[in-house]
């Protein structure tokens, strides 16, 4: 229902003064347009070889990509999906997309053969970059989608195979395609699930992604305040816009050096940290509990870390506390925002040049140059301070919609341009936000999406099940798992353990089902709609604590 005209509208904004966002340059002109001053610096750390590679070297490696895939036929609008784990030939790939005007659509390469076929047919993928680890799982593609041009492997190619060398050596920057660049055009396709429903690719544009990542690192008080001395973390997955924004293009602005880890393990972690003197790390709450419980940290040289940033899923107030018990010295603090927004959408200013206090359990407060109201949920109205409702936002760094789905993208943005993001908040007294619960059925693995729609459309295909849901379970670790209330078919006896079998052989490991619980119905309601609040009320009763 919408809000009457009578009632007041409360809009929040940033605590911080609003910026004139140079968002009408190119997303790589934006990163690297300071680079006179820090050309000879470190800018990419390859943690696994050791390799340091300069500003200057990373600008003319993009550029020299940006021809190879001109040589390839790659032009503007172009897709070229990146199936790679965190190494510096992502960076290079990516900004080598954006000086060609195409678009890198992100897959994690984790992934089955199916949903990695399933996103590079719904991107229109051209071109593939990825690594000889998973030649086995796109051999067939380029037989089974006539739109791929070739597939590139960073490193030992399979016999026949194209080395990503083959657009670095045997290409010049002044081969470069001079194609008319515009501020709505396209640079990176994520694919995410939004509030509900199957993976889509958010199409985030070089104006929305220039717009984020200014109003996290830009001004006389940077809300996230990063220093070109500053050594970061790039330990999150690159596939995922959080840290693509948050850490390599914030760091590319302000020329600070990034120190790429293909994956988290908190034995090389405490090794890297003091070698490197990492000063930031941008990580998720599974990393900061591994930093607490560690009893490995108590005995490492930590001291050189100032800020650790957790985002991509809710760390409570407990966790912070512990946290800050243990690394003291350090500045611990959350962001929160999703993909849809092209990453951040609040952020707390303990992280700014001139810090402000924050308080336990707070998602931070809006970035500068947007607009977030609380709305009720039942009637639209917006709500005051201290009020919980769904947090809409409104912003030029959001998604200029979901790709090929015009009926998906009116669902998450509204007539008067609102993001809707199916998370419930508050904002206080003092401007911070609290994640107080989710509308939206998404459940979040470490930081993963996990679409129960996926899950669901998987689980129903199976003979053995008349109806299914899959709702989220708390876990300590990882956050939330997905479990699955199942309908059995009459006369079947088709057991927990053959249901998680059935699925893990179709999707990457943290899709995988947890626990599985039969029952008689799925609760619905009228309309048709799973009642997820029924099942999850049965959770405490069926799972130990």
């Amino acid at each position: 229902m919408a809000a009457a005209d009578s009632s007041p509208e409360f809009i929040f904004r940033s605590k911080l003064p609003d910026l004139t966002i140079p968002n009408h340059l190119p997303l790589h002109t934006y990163c690297f347009e300071r680079i006179s001053k820090f050309k000879h610096n470190p800018c990419l750390i390859n943690a696994a070889t050791g390799d340091i590679y300069t500003y200057g070297e990373v600008h003319v490696t993009a550029r020299r990509v940006a021809a190879g895939f001109h040589k390839l036929g790659i032009g503007k609008g172009d897709v070229i999906m990146l199936l790679l784990q965190n190494t510096p030939q992502f960076v290079f790939a990516f900004l080598g997309a954006s000086f060609a005007c195409a678009i890198a659509t992100m897959a994690n390469p984790f992934f089955t053969p199916a949903e990695i076929a399933k996103q590079a047919a719904s991107s229109g993928a051209k071109l593939i970059i990825t690594q000889a680890a998973f030649a086995e799982k796109v051999k067939k593609l380029p037989q089974e989608n006539q739109g791929i041009l070739k597939v590139i492997f960073i490193d030992s190619p399979p016999e026949g195979g194209c080395h990503f060398t083959s657009l670095t050596d045997e290409a010049k920057e002044e081969e470069m395609a001079d194609v008319k660049f515009s501020p709505d055009d396209v640079v990176a396709l994520p694919y995410s699930s939004g509030t509900t429903g199957l993976p889509k690719g958010v199409m985030l544009t070089h104006k929305g992604l220039v717009t984020s990542v200014a109003q996290q690192v830009d001004g006389e008080n940077p809300h996230f305040h990063i220093r070109s001395n500053d050594v970061v973390l790039c330990v999150l997955p690159l596939f995922h816009i959080y840290s693509l924004s948050s850490i390599v293009m914030t760091s590319l602005r302000v020329g600070a050096a990034i120190l790429i880890v293909q994956k988290f393990d908190i034995n090389s972690l405490v090794a890297l940290v003091p070698k490197y003197r990492v000063t930031i790390a941008t990580v998720v709450p599974p990393i900061v509990l591994a930093m607490v419980k560690s009893p490995v940290v108590d005995h490492s040289d930590m001291s050189s870390i100032r800020i650790v940033l957790s985002g991509a899923a809710p760390l409570g107030k407990n966790l912070e506390d512990a946290f800050r018990a243990k690394l003291p010295h350090a500045i611990l603090a959350q962001g929160y925002g999703m993909t849809e927004s092209g990453s951040v959408l609040t952020m707390s200013l303990a992280l700014a040049r001139e810090k402000f206090a924050i308080k336990s359990g707070a998602c931070g407060t809006l970035m500068r140059n947007a607009e977030m109201k609380i709305v009720n949920p039942e009637n639209g109205v917006s709500l005051s301070r201290n009020q919980p409702g769904e947090i809409y936002v409104r912003s030029p760094q959001m998604m200029k919609g979901y790709l090929n789905d015009e009926e998906a993208t009116k669902g998450m943005i509204d007539e008067s341009g609102w993001l809707h993001t199916g998370d419930m908040g508050l904002v206080d007294d003092d401007d911070e936000l609290f994640i107080v619960d989710r509308l939206k059925e998404l459940i979040k693995y470490k930081g993963f999406q996990v679409a129960p729609a996926e899950l669901e459309g998987l689980l129903i295909s199976n003979v053995h099940i008349v109806d299914v849901a899959v709702i989220p379970m708390k876990d300590e670790v990882a956050g939330e798992v997905p479990v699955a209330f199942i309908v059995r078919s009459d006369g079947s006896n088709i057991t927990e353990d053959e249901i998680k079998q059935y699925i893990s052989k179709q999707v990457v490991f943290y899709k995988r089902i947890n626990r599985v619980f039969f029952v008689d119905s799925i609760p619905k309601s009228p309309s048709g709609k799973i009642l997820r609040r029924q099942l999850r009320a049965l959770l405490p009763a069926s799972i130990p604590n």
